[in-house]
């Protein structure tokens, strides 16, 4: 794909680089006149100045402004009365020009101070028309009845009706915009015969992101006459910055001609913009529309400004009211998850007790929790193969943050099939080593946008941005999107992050602590076990011995009974001493160093095989040995796992014929599993967690010799080895025994 930018993008950045903070001219319903806040003398004069002043606008230049004006009215006094923050024009007075000048009706003065120079505005003073005479009762009466709306639309539909009244323009809508700049009419009051927008969308390059910008900063804006011929200001550039005048906060200061031509189109010839920022965001506008030019005066700009004002603080505590409670609601869903992954041995198995908890957490339709061995899915998800693929794709991302997406298709290409399942995904890791995370889905909501227009834009022949032409209702099926993450839900999932890995952590030390101890214990168990079974094995074999001797030279002037008490004697010798050479040998396991080398189990098979040959003699025995790899393990340690296996194969098959003892392997990604199958007794799998424990016997001595110690014996050889150990059976039906090894084992 190309990186080159298209002709329509260029010419959208190019009108984005419009710079409409300094246009070099003012619209013509006023004058404009730049002095030097020292002195008072004139720097900069609008070239339509010579309406008023009978001059040449170049011959005010240099002149001190008392000059200009009639006796009485005290500049540098007025100017007291300016705020010393104030940076938007402040009305400070009313002025009438020097007898002689054309114009002899009082002009309002509107004045601030910016770019190092003092900017004085006058407009004449107009008859308000269809407005009322005193806006304080209004703006009173207003303002006492916001606070009971009940909605932001509510009270949208309150301030463009109270707006249309003070200006009378023909149109007022208001609307809100997205994240994406795009503008969603959710307001609006107009006179018969104009287009209605009401619930229509425009596009967010309507309003490049330096006009956004300065409706944040200066929040309105009046266009009188959409034909009007802008008056330039000369000089060109202010004398103290050699650049044009920055005319950010003018309230006469010119407009763009391609908002101009925008307005022509819509069929509006006079308008005014109310910006609401919220939060110091541009959050929509008020946006004032007519047919035909129309005035509005001081007083009522004033007005219209404060109740924007007003709006704007409204909607910011109804946003806020909304952000508590949905944060509240998200905190007591968060204390509810962490509780349950305290009160359980897994964040897993704690995520799993409380399914609907973790699905309203993010208002989403699916989830995953994935752990090393594990994907746990809750609700509607993708298969377990898909969300795999999405944590492999995610763990090769730099970022340890939030990932979000409400485009499934477009954010993530390289997993085209994800986006038949779902359309909307949110991840997050929990774990700094391993690849742990928490994944939420939710599926497509395909919708109509109403757009005020299609928002496709043209470029004219010079490479220029024309304004949109049809303002005609147009709709647009958008399809692949879900609902969008909310900002509160993101950053909510960070904090649960940091609290999943607070307790994984706290579970990290609390099994340290308990490691130790059982390593201590373990040791001193090794201990005691191995020098009990080492002084236990003389006395037993003098049993043993003695028992024999006496058998032999006593045995005829024996009865019957005493000959029977005593084979009693010789049987609970040899058991007690092959017990006690169990458990010495049990007890070396764990403090004898593991000698690692190339294992061949198919000649390890039949060395034991032929060692077993006579236990099993006489016996109908079909072996199955399948062709099993070399793996690298301790030759002793395994063979004396793989001996216990078959020895337990041969006894607890005994009564089948034929006895089928099965031997075979399967090779995994990172290790080596190895089973022995066989058609014996079986067990019950109720059980299966008794199998490798100490002395853990699932059938009667009497039908099955043994010491119970022999599959401990596996367990512990192999978790030395870092492999796992695990059993299936079923009763009458046979048994499996698997262990497996690692590939490269970390064991030295």
């Amino acid at each position: 794909m190309s990186n080159t930018p298209t002709s329509l993008e260029q010419a959208i950045e190019q009108c984005a680089q419009e710079p409409i903070q300094v246009p070099g001219s003012i619209q013509p319903h006023g004058f404009l006149l730049v002095l030097d806040d020292s002195d008072l003398c004139i720097l900069q004069a609008s070239e339509n100045a010579s309406h008023w002043f009978g001059l040449n606008a170049l011959e005010l230049l240099g002149q001190p402004f008392a000059e200009l004006v009639a006796d009485g009215f005290d500049l540098r006094g007025q100017l007291s009365n300016l705020p010393a923050d104030e940076i938007f024009p402040f009305h400070i007075g009313d002025v009438r020009l020097r007898h002689g000048a054309p114009c002899q009706d009082p002009l309002r003065v509107l004045a601030h101070r910016h770019d190092q120079v003092l900017i004085l505005e006058f407009e004449p003073r107009r008859a308000r028309g269809t407005g009322p005479d005193d806006y304080y009762p209004l703006v009173r009466a207003f303002v006492s009845t916001l606070h009971q709306a009940t909605s932001i639309d509510e009270l949208l539909l309150q301030s463009v009706r109270q707006i249309k009244r003070f200006t009378g323009f023909g149109r007022v809508k208001a609307y809100r915009f997205d994240p994406q700049g795009v503008g969603t009419v959710l307001a609006e009051d107009a006179d018969p015969g104009y287009p209605r927008y009401l619930g229509q969308c425009f596009p967010a390059s309507d309003i490049p992101r330096q006009a956004r910008e300065l409706y944040r900063v200066n929040r309105i804006r009046l266009i009188e006459d959409a034909d009007y011929q802008p008056s330039s200001l000369l000089p060109a550039n202010n004398p103290r910055t050699g650049k044009p005048l920055d005319m950010t906060f003018a309230s006469l200061r010119s407009v763009s001609p391609v908002h101009l031509q925008y307005m022509r189109n819509m069929g509006t010839l006079a308008s005014m913009s109310l910006s609401i920022v919220v939060d110091d965001k541009l959050w929509g506008l008020v946006s004032c529309h007519h047919a035909h030019p129309r005035a509005v005066d001081f007083q009522t700009r004033t007005a219209c400004e404060l109740l924007a004002n007003v709006l704007s603080l409204q909607i910011e505590a109804h946003e806020k009211h909304a952000t508590t409670h949905r944060l509240l609601a998200l905190r007591q869903r968060i204390v509810r998850m962490l509780a349950a992954m305290a009160d359980h041995d897994s964040v897993s198995e704690g995520l799993l007790s409380l399914p609907e908890v973790m699905l309203q957490f993010a208002d989403a339709s699916g989830a995953a929790i994935i752990s090393a061995e594990r994907c746990d899915l809750i609700g509607s998800t993708p298969p377990p193969a898909q969300v795999n693929a999405l944590v492999h794709w995610l763990s090769q991302r730099d970022d340890e943050g939030v990932f979000h997406s409400d485009n499934v298709r477009r954010d993530i290409e390289l997993l085209p099939e994800l986006a038949e399942h779902v359309a909307g995904v949110m991840a997050v890791a929990i774990s700094q080593l391993h690849s742990h995370y928490l994944v939420w889905f939710r599926p497509e909501q395909a919708h109509t946008v109403n757009w005020a227009g299609r928002p496709d834009k043209q470029v004219g022949p010079q490479g220029a941005l024309n304004p949109r032409h049809s303002f005609e209702r147009w709709q647009e099926e958008v399809r692949d999107y879900s609902a969008a993450w909310d900002p509160l839900v993101i950053d909510s999932v960070l904090e649960l992050r940091g609290a999943v890995l607070g307790i994984v952590l706290r579970k990290a030390e609390e099994l340290a602590q308990l490691a130790g101890e059982l390593k201590r214990s373990n040791k001193e168990l090794e201990a005691f076990s191995y020098s009990v079974s080492h002084d236990l094995r003389a006395p037993l074999r003098h049993i043993a011995g003695y028992s024999e001797l006496l058998g032999e030279s006593e045995g005829a002037h024996l009865s019957e009974r005493g000959r029977r008490f005593l084979g009693h004697i010789e049987d609970a010798a040899q058991f007690a001493g092959t017990l006690v050479d169990n458990l010495l040998n049990f007890s070396q396991m764990g403090r004898s160093a593991l000698r690692l080398a190339d294992v061949d189990l198919n000649t390890l098979i039949d060395t034991i095989r032929n060692e077993m040959a006579p236990d099993y003699a006489g016996r109908h025995i079909d072996w199955q040995v399948a062709a099993l790899p070399k793996v690298i393990a301790d030759p002793a340690f395994i063979n004396m796992v793989l001996h216990n296996l078959l020895a337990n194969a041969l006894k607890y098959s005994r009564g089948r014929d034929p006895a089928r003892i099965e031997i075979g392997s399967v090779r995994h990604h990172h290790e080596t599993e190895v089973y022995v199958r066989d058609n014996g007794v079986g067990f019950d799998m109720a059980y299966v967690d008794k199998l490798f424990g100490v002395f853990q016997r699932l059938h009667r001595m009497e039908e099955f010799e043994g010491t119970g110690i022999g599959l401990a014996s596996v367990r512990r050889i192999i978790e030395r080895h870092d492999g796992r150990v695990w059993a299936k059976g079923q009763l009458d039906q046979g048994a499996s025994f698997h262990f497996t090894l690692p590939h490269q084992p970390t064991i030295v």
